[in-house]
């Protein structure tokens, strides 16, 4: 179950579950309360797609379809990834003897979403975390009930047909691109500005270079983007440093990035840092232990010291001067991810997870 359908690690990741449920020996039933970018997406991933229109933060009548919908298709498992879904499946699920499973992406700002996974994280019967991090900053790490379930990307769906945004930015094969994707969110988790503010440096040492961001902004916190924007402007680089807004064509953007930049400062296990690796683009990330973790303690990235735009400079200008490095800093991380961020060792994974509880 999913609440919004729009672009974003959760949602795309889930789709790649659906893609492969059957294959992976999950007879899986999906529902939303909501619609997004990747609603037709999920309409025809190959599961049973039910759509439920939730009106209020808590809709009894929503609990109620739901219930009908477990009742009627013999339900033995629900999955939720949002404290919202969780509340709702735990009215559903009342008296049934269907288990409960609950993903933690992340921590989930905000009082009512403290106060939902208060409500409802007793009430799950096994709780899922992305990484060893995310297990140790929820204080988790002493549940029974608690799996660490890595992430999981679906390789056959970042083949891309070309270099197709290059021709749409008219970059030459001679110079360099470079690109982050990820939303301008509301608490500048992202730290795209530290970005920007590294680029007059790279662009001045490496002229031929030029950088992307793929990612829309926030509509409660859209000075996000106006503020790298303008600082693109301002330091008369913004011939230079292209804002594509959101993109459902991520396979080819990464196909035609040179090296791909995440400056977060905080994650669970970023979807976008896996997607890059497995398409073979060598990463730079910023040095905090969830994207350690997720490079494997970092043998697999550049790791800057985050929000160091100078470090990011300087690491950034070593990498572009090192073709071989690049090479193999991305051949080696794209084994590390097919071995371990695989989909069919996810759905493995969560099909035996499944199987533990019924």
């Amino acid at each position: 179950m999913l609440d919004s359908l729009n672009r974003g690690g959760a949602e795309t990741m889930m789709l790649d579950v659906c893609r492969n449920a059957r294959a992976g020996g999950i007879d899986l039933t999906f529902v939303a309360t909501g619609g997004g970018d990747l609603e037709d997406g999920f309409r025809h991933s190959g599961v049973e797609f039910i759509q439920l229109k939730r009106k209020l933060p808590v809709d009894l009548p929503v609990a109620s379809q739901l219930r009908q919908i477990i009742k009627e298709r013999n339900i033995q498992v629900v999955h939720s990834h949002q404290p919202v879904e969780a509340l709702h499946q735990c009215v559903a699920t009342r008296g049934l003897a269907t288990k409960r499973v609950m993903t933690l992406h992340g921590v989930y700002p905000g009082t009512k979403n403290r106060l939902a996974l208060k409500l409802v994280l007793p009430q799950m019967h096994a709780k899922i975390v992305v990484s060893q991090t995310l297990r140790n900053e929820l204080n988790l790490c002493e549940a029974r009930d608690c799996w660490i379930v890595r992430n999981g990307v679906d390789p056959a769906r970042l083949q891309a047909a070309g270099r197709k945004l290059r021709t749409e930015l008219n970059v030459a094969e001679d110079e360099l691109l470079l690109g982050m994707v990820g939303n301008f969110q509301p608490v500048a988790q992202k730290d795209q500005l530290t970005v920007c503010r590294a680029l007059p440096t790279l662009l001045k040492t490496i002229p031929q270079a030029r950088f992307v961001f793929a990612g829309g902004g926030s509509t409660s916190a859209p000075q996000l983007l106006g503020d790298c924007i303008n600082f693109c402007r301002e330091a008369g680089i913004d011939d230079r440093v292209h804002f594509l807004g959101k993109r459902s064509d991520i396979p080819d953007v990464l196909n035609s990035l040179d090296v791909f930049v995440l400056s977060t400062l905080r994650e669970g296990s970023p979807i976008s840092v896996i997607e890059a690796m497995l398409a073979g683009v060598p990463v730079v990330l910023s040095d905090i232990p969830a994207l350690r973790e997720v490079t494997n303690a970092g043998q697999h990235a550049v790791l800057f010291r985050p929000g160091d735009a100078e470090d990011l400079a300087a690491k950034l200008s070593a990498l572009l001067l090192d073709e071989h490095g690049r090479q193999n800093l991305s051949t080696n991380a794209r084994h590390w991810a097919m071995e371990e961020f695989g989909i069919e060792r996810h759905i493995a994974e969560l099909r035996k997870l499944y199987g533990s509880l019924i």
